[in-house]
């Protein structure tokens, strides 16, 4: 149609438009609910939810959760052990790649099976333990760094489909002018090869930061615990709270009303203080997020396309 749009392409674009602002509002509302509810009186919120803004704000809930000397504990320990599993997990995971991606590697077959069957076979749980505990990892700090310095051969597979876009020729006059292959990867791969680094970086750091299984199985400590082991555990005891006191209160009520007290009265609550620990887990990677976002489709689509 000259001049302008045709019927039907304006209705697709308005449709489209709709249904993308009503995934936006089911994907962020319940992140908002969180936090008007994190920031709302504890005993008011008893009385019946909030939906778009506080009816009695405060700041009690989050100054509880942030004055907890386990928290920051845990905060320490997940942002370390993010940081460094990211940065050594990449590094050694764009290595690999790059030696796998070149045709000349012996046994590159053999490399290719094992890591196609490292993809839909574990050890299992079991075997895990035992490899951890004879390690001597168990209960320590390196239980999360060392076990987890490979990223997988799915990320192998997306580095290696971003290698085989470098032109050949580069390769061949760096080799020409006496370059090495650690000079080549670091000096004309890694440049290149910015977006999947950063697209694949923010996938390995927040699987690390919402990771708690390796704390639930391979630790025992307290001074050892990540932030999602400690929400983990805090929404564990609050349902408990919650089954004794519906018990009970069939059965006793004066016990019935001691647990009442124990699940909190006024500002804080214990409903009030998991979603402001969950909010306050999440800050880092909202952050995050937005400074690689203008990577992710370059990123994590390269090599998809054939010329």
């Amino acid at each position: 149609m000259v001049g302008g749009k045709s019927p039907g392409e304006r209705f697709f674009h308005i449709s489209n438009a709709a249904i993308m602002v009503v995934i936006m509002i089911v994907t962020v509302y319940p992140f908002w609910y969180a936090i008007i509810s994190s920031l709302n009186n504890g005993a008011d919120l008893q009385h019946g939810p909030v939906f778009v803004w506080p009816r009695m704000f405060t700041w009690a809930s989050w100054r509880t959760v942030m004055a907890d000397p386990w928290l920051l504990q845990a905060a320490w320990v997940t942002v370390t052990r993010t940081v460094i599993v990211t940065v050594i997990s990449i590094l050694y995971t764009a290595m690999f790649a790059y030696a796998f991606s070149r045709s000349y590697l012996k046994g590159k077959k053999w490399y290719m099976m094992l890591g196609f069957v490292s993809m839909y076979f574990s050890g299992g749980l079991i075997p895990s333990f035992m490899l951890m505990n004879w390690l001597d990892l168990y209960d320590t700090y390196w239980v999360y760094i060392i076990p987890s310095l490979f990223g997988g051969f799915w990320n192998v597979i997306i580095f290696n489909a971003n290698y085989k876009g470098i032109p050949e020729a580069l390769f061949e006059s760096a080799k020409l002018d006496g370059a090495s292959e650690f000079q080549i990867f670091f000096r004309i791969v890694l440049p290149l090869s910015k977006p999947v680094l950063a697209a694949l970086s923010i996938f390995t750091a927040v699987g690390i930061w919402n990771d708690y299984g390796t704390t639930l199985y391979f630790t025992q400590s307290e001074h050892l615990q990540t932030l999602q082991y400690l929400i983990l555990k805090l929404l564990q005891t609050s349902s408990a709270v919650e089954q004794l006191s519906s018990t009970a209160a069939l059965s006793n009520p004066a016990i019935s009303e001691l647990l009442s007290l124990a699940k909190g009265q006024g500002e804080i609550t214990t409903q009030t203080i998991e979603l402001a620990s969950m909010i306050i887990a999440s800050i880092p990677m909202i952050i995050l997020y937005p400074f690689a976002q203008r990577f992710f489709i370059k990123g994590v689509l390269l090599g998809s396309v054939k010329g």
